[in-house]
């Protein structure tokens, strides 16, 4: 929020001042990039890959668990009060248990997408910024976060940077794609 405030009163100052006229800004879709980038599409898969294996084997214990609970109610009505007490406890503790691993699942992939990813956008900051030094643009803001609502597509750099990034790291074992031409329309 805070920074589309910023931009805004930025942009509505550059824009009213005749010294800041031939200012010229791009932007750029950082998230569509990190999808078209191919260690970005790698990270993605692998990480989905993860998440896949690890959520089957979380379904696979919730299932045995259900399992269990309806044994016990079948078999409630033929045990002692105490084992029946007893079971049901054990079931509780398993049933808190695989509660607590799912939410640890959850904060875990959460923090290893924000690492793998963050590795990504780290490389695409110097790329950016070289860009804009060769297209002289004394500004460039990220589409989502910046408050942007319109912008001609000429302004885009986001095809500039995924060619670029591609090109000074590519992914091993996988064809390059073919390059993004500069004046290529948005997504």
């Amino acid at each position: 929020m805070r920074r589309a405030v910023l931009s805004t009163c930025l942009l509505a100052f550059l824009g009213s001042s005749p010294a800041f006229a031939d200012l010229k800004v791009g932007y750029v879709d950082l998230q569509r990039a990190l999808m078209e980038v191919g260690e970005g599409q790698q990270a993605k898969a692998r990480l989905k890959g993860e998440i896949e294996k690890k959520k089957a084997e979380f379904e696979g214990e919730q299932k045995k668990l259900r399992e269990d609970g309806m044994v016990l109610d079948r078999q409630a009505s033929a045990m002692s009060e105490e084992v029946r007490i007893e079971k049901m406890k054990q079931l509780q503790g398993r049933i808190m248990s695989i509660s607590e691993k799912g939410q640890k699942l959850q904060v875990e992939f959460v923090e290893k997408e924000r690492t793998e990813l963050k590795k990504i956008f780290d490389r695409m900051d110097p790329i950016v910024a070289a860009i804009a030094r060769r297209e002289g643009l004394a500004m460039v803001f990220e589409k989502t976060d910046s408050g942007l609502v319109f912008a001609e597509s000429n302004l885009d750099v986001t095809n500039e940077l995924v060619r670029t990034y591609n090109e000074k790291h590519p992914v091993k074992g996988s064809k390059p794609a073919a390059p993004a031409p500069k004046d290529a329309p948005t997504k």
